[in-house]
């Protein structure tokens, strides 16, 4: 059972043309999201805290990213 609002004619376009692409392509479609969902995220964490550094803000960045959440006791 599929669960995805993607028709399959329009999945099969989409994987027709990343497999036409070079890696470089790729990569580049990789580099450009990663940066994007980076900003997200620290849009939505300076949201939350407005009186936090950039410097703060990416710690968090660090820290989402890096530990696991919950942080396992013996790491508190």
């Amino acid at each position: 059972m599929r669960h995805s609002d993607t028709s399959p004619e329009a999945e099969r376009a989409y994987v027709e043309r990343l497999r036409k692409m070079t890696d470089e392509q790729r990569s580049k479609i990789a580099f450009d999201l990663t940066n994007f969902m980076r900003r997200a995220a620290a849009s939505r964490i300076r949201s939350e805290h407005p009186d936090w550094t950039d410097r703060q803000i990416k710690r968090e960045l660090l820290r989402i990213a890096l530990l696991p959440d919950p942080l396992p006791p013996d790491l508190l």
